[in-house]
């Protein structure tokens, strides 16, 4: 969620670096942390089986039956600074919220209060997780017009001692309304980040239903590789595997992260082309979350 857009020369830049790196690092034999699991070579799968995920079981979701926001599971994040990308939402912990039917809805909204013009919420998981295949099922808002920036993503659980870039960022799905018809993902971490120029992306990522239909958006995470998906795994659109000699800066993803759910407004990137005040309310839909792990 905090970046800029890129160029298209610099996106094919880092799918190719991120590509590079994998190649390295495939070479490496898989029971590289024998030392620190206590496990024989013969204990340890191949995470880059096909058949790895096959059997891997259900261990949290929140499905959004009934009408209330499960407080067990999630916060609310509040605020108007501008939350690292100069965005205009004042980020509230009621009225911006709707479980009903089955679904998730968050809204933006187009009312002036705490000094901004427009609400919105951010939703931050209570529970954290390392490693897994987390899918999240939705809709992006209706295309109304140019201005919101929706976003399904993760951030390391130390952001609050390390700082960003340093606890490590994984976006699952980000959306910019003034680019309809298109889907990104990107790994943020020291080494690769936006400010740096240097952030792994898929870049736009082409999706003609993206508005109009809900689509899974999944991410299937190893001690080895990140890979974003589509649907179904076999659709994979950005696959980053673990840096030959890793380290806390190319590699913050071997530890517990925390989902983030929310639609911004304007911004360095959302609102690169303007915001258009008819689009308001606008509303992101959440099928579910869940997370399956080995």
């Amino acid at each position: 969620m905090m970046k800029h857009t890129l160029s298209v020369a610099f996106i094919a830049f880092s799918f190719f670096m991120a590509s590079c790196q994998g190649s390295s690092d495939s070479d490496e034999p898989i029971n590289r942390n024998l030392e620190e699991t206590n496990l024989s070579p013969e204990d340890i799968e191949d995470v880059f089986a096909s058949n790895y995920w096959d059997d891997a079981e259900l261990v949290w979701s929140d499905e959004f039956d009934g009408t209330d926001l499960s407080q067990e599971n999630w916060k609310l994040e509040t605020g108007n600074h501008g939350w690292g990308n100069n965005e205009l939402q004042n980020y509230l912990d009621e009225g911006n919220v709707e479980v009903s039917d089955g679904t998730l809805k968050i809204i933006a909204k187009k009312e002036s209060l705490g000094g901004s013009n427009f609400t919105s919420a951010r939703l931050n998981s209570k529970k954290e997780f390392k490693y897994g295949k987390l899918e999240i099922r939705a809709k992006i808002p209706d295309y109304k017009g140019k201005g919101i920036w929706p976003a399904l993503w993760m951030l390391g659980n130390d952001i609050s001692t390390a700082g960003w870039p340093a606890c490590g960022e994984i976006d699952i799905m980000e959306y910019v309304s003034y680019s309809p018809n298109e889907v990104h993902f990107s790994l943020h971490s020291t080494a690769n980040n936006h400010v740096k120029g240097t952030q792994i992306t898929s870049g736009p990522v082409p999706l003609e239903t993206i508005e109009e239909e809900f689509h899974i958006y999944g991410v299937l995470w190893t001690d080895r590789y990140i890979k974003f998906y589509i649907d179904t795994e076999d659709n994979v659109q950005l696959n980053f595997l673990r840096p030959t000699v890793p380290s806390a800066e190319n590699w913050p993803f071997s530890k517990p992260f925390y989902f983030l759910m929310n639609i911004a407004v304007g911004g360095n990137w959302g609102g690169l082309e303007g915001v258009d005040e008819s689009l308001f309310p606008a509303v992101m839909e959440v099928d579910y979350v869940r997370v399956y792990q080995k």
